[in-house]
């Protein structure tokens, strides 16, 4: 990769991490959800009744991903 493509994926990446995205919700100072999309469900034992449930995706505050939405 040529030193012009690093430092345009580096400023683009920057510019749209997740922490200001308007899709975003933080949980933590580093970690929220991402809410672009409907949530997806996932499997695992809550209790005798309830073998799943949906979750937002959790992600970093500097992720980032080509939905980005400046907020």
């Amino acid at each position: 990769m040529s030193t012009l493509a690093k430092t345009k994926k580096a400023s683009v990446t920057a510019a749209a991490q997740c922490k200001s995205c308007t899709y975003w919700e933080a949980k933590t100072n580093t970690l929220g959800e991402c809410r672009r999309h409907a949530p997806q469900t996932i499997a695992f034992n809550v209790d005798d009744d309830v073998k799943f449930e949906s979750r937002f995706p959790v992600t970093k505050a500097a992720d980032w991903c080509g939905d980005y939405s400046k907020a």
